[in-house]
Parts: C-alpha cells; structure tokens; sequence
C-alpha cells in the first residue's frame, strides 16, 4: 500500500527551518556555518525586540534572513525571500532566544574570552599561512573571500561557546522512567483497515472542445497565472585564475612547507618506551637498579604495585613523551641508544625510571619526492590568495565609484551580456539564451539589486571563481497575450473542468457512502470510465515513520485515515486525482512484548524533552529578563523583506 502512494503521489518534502536556535544548541551551527554569513549594504537600525539591555535590530534581522537565503540557495538556486515566508516567524523568534542566551550571559558573569574566540578561529577552514599555521594575511583573505567581518566571525563563535557553557548542560543527560514510553510504543503498533480509491482527473477530461469565450473569460479570471515574471538583463564580468599570471611558490616556500609538515612528509622518529613515575625518588631509584641490573621493567617496577600494562607507553614521538614527562625527561629519552634505562629523573609528575626498550627510526618521503605534490598544493593554495586579492580590487574600484565597464576594463575581465531573464534564468519572446553552468543562480542573486545599486561580486559554485554582477534594465511583471499561449490556456481550462467534475463526484460517492452504501457501489453508480474499484488498506500507524526517513510527507490519505473514526469516509486532494478513504477497523496496539521499540520511543523522548527543557530555560530567562517586542516594527519588516503585502 506505501508503494500504491509513492506511485500516484509526488509528496513535497516538508519545509525545514535550518537555524532554528534549539538545533544551534545541540550542532552548534554557528561554527559549522560560518562561511555563510554575508553582509551587505547600510541596513535599517530600528529597534525590533529588547532582551534584558540586547537589541534586535532590523540590521540583524536583514543579516539572518539574507543568511538563510544563501542557504537556501545552495539546494534552491532559484529561491527568493518570498519562500522563507513560513520561516519568518520561527527565524524572529530563534533570533530573540539567541539574545535572551547573550543577556544571561552578560548578567550573571558569563564571559567568553578574546583567548578562548582565537582559539576557535584558528581552525577554521582557509585561515593558515604557507606553513599550515593560522595566517593573519590568510584570515583578512578569508574575510574578503566570505564578504563579513572579524567582529561578525567573533559574535557567532561567541554564541556557540555560551550555547555550550550554558545550555548545552540543560539539554543533556535527561532520563525519563520507561513507562511514559509504553503508549506511544502501543499507538505505532496501532493497526487501521479500510478502503482507498482514487477519482483519477483524467478521467473527467471529456467533452466539447472549450469556446472562445470561455477561454478568454478563463483567462481573464486566472492572469495571475498567465504574467510573465519580472525580467532583468544582467552584466557579467567573470573573475578567475585566469587573470592572475603565473603565481608558482618559490624554492624557498616549498622547502619551508616540507619543513613545517615532515610528520606528514619526513616522518618522525618514535621510541618504544616503559616509564614508571613516583614521587619518592628512593622508590624510583631501586625500579632503576633493579632494571640496569639485567630484569624487564616490568618485573623491576612490579614491587613498587606496578603492572605491565602501567608501565607500557608504547610508541611515543618526542612531543608526545614531553607532554607526558616533561621537555627534560624527553630530551634524555630521544639522545639514549636503545635497552637504555633513565633515572631516577625529575619529571612534571615526580620522579621518573624510564627505559627506551627500542626505536622506530624516522620514515619517509624526502623533499624530491614530494616536491610535485607540495608545488600543486601551494601554488592552489597561491591562487586562492591571489583570486582573494583581485576581488578585493574590484570591490575597491566600485567603492570608489568605478562603473561596471571601467573595472571590467581595467583588469580585462571577460564580459557576458543576457537578454531580460527570470529568476531562474529564462527568457519570453526572446531568441534561445543559455547561461553557462557556474552562473545559474546569478539570475535569481541579480533580483536583489537594482539598476540603480552598485554592481556586487557573487561567488560561483564548485571555485569556479567569481564574478562581478550589474542590472542593467528591469522588465516588469506582464500577462502574456492570450493568441501566444492559447493552447496553454486551453489546456488549464480543460484540467479545471476535469478537477471541477472529479471534485462533484467525490461528493456524490461520499453522500452514498454516509448513508450506507458500499463505496465499490457508489464508486460503479458514478458510470464512469477509468475509476477503478477501492483498493483495501490495511496499515500500521508505525509505516508512516517510513516516509519522514525518506524526507518526504505522509501522503494526505494515509494521514487522514489515521484522523477517522470506524465507519466513516473522507475525501483527500492529490496532484492526479482525489483520493476517498474509508475507515472500517482499528485494532489497538500492545508493545508488551516488544521492549526495543519501547526503548527506542524512549530514547526519542529523551532527546524531545531535552529541547524541551532548553526552551523552558530560554523561556524562564525571558521571564527573568523582560522581553519587549515592537510587533509593528516586525510586522513592517516582513511585509519589506518578503515583499509588499507580506504583512498580515
């Protein structure tokens, strides 16, 4: 029966809101998904919401929904603001936990420290040097190359670490008693019968070819659906290595990169050693003299309460023993020859007999060997820098007030000119255009400039480069003649009659049905061609799990089959047709003798009421804090973000 779904439905996956603040708890997006903020031009300051002494201002929403929308695009090239409407709210309201978190923080004492926000920078992706060590020059590269700002970088890592200081010790370890489990566990095991039958559309498409007047009245009524989008011709200046020469590393920077990884390339010496630490020298003196004198160190040590598995570093590179022992007790270790015992020596935990009982001496590729490898890594790693570099240049030549042609010129940049496009990068009445593979989402990314805005540098997918974008001419929206697109109307007017006569026999069988009469007899009194009888149904309220692994939706039926009472039928809308369920049986569900799927509902309301108690505690500090929001001044912002009449 799931089949039968999956072959007559097409189920859209559900929206997901990507930062909403309680996944940010337990992720800690704000690391992970740095390198997708943006910032953009001078933005609104108006105050939104007050937690405790923390804005939210316009400026900071703007930031987090252009965020989202970036996002977004990475699956939807061609989304817009207008499709994070049902998110709007939920990004608001992540928004203002997110300031409640900062307010606690900053009344109670909660600091983060500029040390503990350099340490998270510098494992950030692109930030190190030649040598593979952070590089300031590396990281203000990173910034370019990114659009945003050390103060914006340092702000979400400072949320991240306070998600973990702070909450992150709410929402874990919760433990709920078994028992709450066992209902839930019974209701999966619930077991519903019926029927199910489809009212196919294509099945009610008869008839008289429709006039011209219905057409035209038909299109009259639907030209919403007839406009052509909005268009725009765009500029294109495409910026890649191409531009930038010859940018080979030198010599002297390929020595010093084998230099700074000869772990990876050299190799490193390791020594096997046996170590036993006391902080009674006299102790550790007889464990020395008992292994010179010809015992294992693992009987010289036993008398002292040590095993053999005590005693037994295993390999150890110097850095390793170091951190152990100390620099001292390494430094000894690394210049003995092999079988030799060390000690009694002073170590940073006491006194330490060491023997090194052999060496694994040093393996590797030398700097000829890998001389290649090193020369492609750095001289990719060259040109990002430079490709950094030269975007810069173009942004400070439009800051400046360049125009498009100058800078273009200027650094000889390769030009592409398109007709008026859509948003996903169509034309209308427009000879054939094809926009090459890296560029697809500058159509919909030129929808948020103007004519009048100053061209902006988009990042191309897959390092294909960038390039510099400019709008050129806006075609507004415009309903499409009715004699270029007769035949697209007449086949909409068409399906609706279907849909309208599918959606009358649906009534027809339903009121028959409610007054008794078998659904197979009022399905065969309708007399039409192409409606099969019912198909019985017989499904576990469990089986829908199936469908949210796939990431799709519970088709409406089955939903709805689960939402009726015995003996009762209703209707569901499909995309081929209408769907009518009957209702006939349920069987309770028992799980007493299942206890995996016990534990396994347990263990998923022990995470649910984690989040739960990291929400409440967000709720209690808002409490605490006093919350004010300016419901005006968010209601005008998402009529302005997501367009006019967003605003309910």
């Amino acid at each position: 029966m799931l089949g039968f779904f999956r072959r007559l439905t097409k189920s859209k996956v559900g929206t997901i809101i990507g930062i909403l603040f309680l996944v940010a708890i337990l992720a800690s997006f704000a690391i992970a998904d740095i390198t997708n903020l943006r910032q953009g031009g001078s933005l609104p300051t108006g105050t939104l919401a007050k937690v405790g002494g923390v804005e939210l201002t316009q400026a900071d929403l703007d930031t987090a929904m252009q965020r989202r929308l970036t996002v977004v695009r990475q699956q939807n090239p061609q989304a817009t603001y207008a499709d994070l409407a049902p998110e709007f709210d939920a990004i608001v309201d992540s928004l203002i936990q997110e300031r409640t978190l900062w307010a606690y923080a900053r009344k109670h004492g909660f600091t983060v420290s500029k040390k503990l926000i350099d340490a998270e920078i510098v494992k950030l992706p692109g930030v190190q040097g030649l040598d593979g060590r952070f590089s300031e020059a590396a990281y203000q590269g990173f910034l370019r190359e990114q659009r945003i700002t050390d103060a914006m970088v340092r702000r979400e890592i400072e949320t991240s670490l306070l998600q973990r200081l702070v909450l992150t010790p709410v929402a874990a370890n919760v433990r709920l008693a078994q028992g709450i489990a066992r209902p839930y566990a019974d209701s999966l095991l619930e077991q519903r019968t019926g029927e199910l039958a489809l009212l196919p559309f294509a099945a009610f498409t008869g008839g008289a070819a429709p006039t011209p007047a219905e057409l035209q009245t038909f299109y009259r009524q639907n030209l919403g659906r007839y406009t052509v989008p909005e268009r725009r011709t765009l500029r294109i200046a495409r910026i890649t290595a191409a531009e930038l020469g010859n940018v080979a590393p030198s010599e002297q920077e390929v020595a010093a990169y084998y230099k700074a990884n000869q772990a990876s390339y050299g190799g490193v010496e390791k020594r096997v050693v046996s170590r036993a630490t006391l902080p009674d020298r006299n102790a550790v003196a007889a464990i020395a003299q008992r292994a010179k004198g010809g015992a294992s160190f693992a009987a010289a040590a036993a008398p002292a309460g040590f095993s053999a598995s005590d005693v037994s570093l295993g390999p150890q590179t110097r850095e390793e023993l170091a951190a152990k022992a100390g620099e001292a007790v390494a430094a000894q270790v690394f210049a003995a020859p092999a079988g030799t015992v060390i000690g009694p020596v002073q170590s940073s935990t006491g006194f330490d007999a060491i023997k090194v009982e052999s060496i694994q001496a040093a393996s590797g590729k030398g700097l000829d060997q890998v001389r290649g490898e090193i020369v492609a890594k750095l001289t990719a790693d060259k040109k990002k820098d430079a490709l950094a570099d030269l975007v810069g240049k173009v942004e400070d030549g439009i800051a400046d007030g360049q125009t498009f042609e100058e800078v273009a010129a200027a650094l000889k940049l390769p030009v592409t000119v398109t007709p008026p496009l859509t948003r996903n990068g169509g034309t209308f009445d427009a000879p054939p255009f094809t926009l090459a593979p890296e560029f697809a989402a500058l159509p919909g990314q030129a929808f948020d400039i103007g004519t009048d805005d100053d061209p902006v540098v988009e990042t191309l997918p897959n390092e294909a480069g960038y390039a510099l974008l400019d709008v050129t001419e806006v075609v507004p929206p415009m309903p499409a003649p009715l004699a270029k697109i007769g035949a697209q109307v007449s086949k909409d007017f068409i399906a609706r009659r279907a849909s309208d006569r599918a959606a009358a026999a649906a009534s027809q069988v339903l009121a028959a049905v409610a007054k008794g009469t078998p659904m197979a007899q009022a399905l065969a009194a309708l007399g039409q061609s192409g409606v099969r009888p019912p198909e019985p149904i017989d499904l576990r309220r469990g089986a829908l799990g199936q469908f949210a692994q796939q990431g799709q939706e519970v088709p409406p039926p089955l939903r709805i089959l689960f939402t009726l009472k015995p003996g009762k039928a209703q209707r569901a809308a499909g995309p081929s047709g209408i769907y009518l369920v009957k209702l006939d049986k349920v069987v309770p569900g028992n799980a007493g003798n299942n206890p995996t799927l016990i534990a396994q509902q347990l263990t998923q309301l022990q995470r649910s009421a984690g989040e739960e108690l990291a929400l409440q505690w967000l709720t209690a500090a808002q409490r605490e804090l006093k919350v004010s929001r300016n419901e005006d001044a968010i209601k005008a912002a998402k009529a302005r973000i997501l367009g006019t009449g967003a605003a309910e």
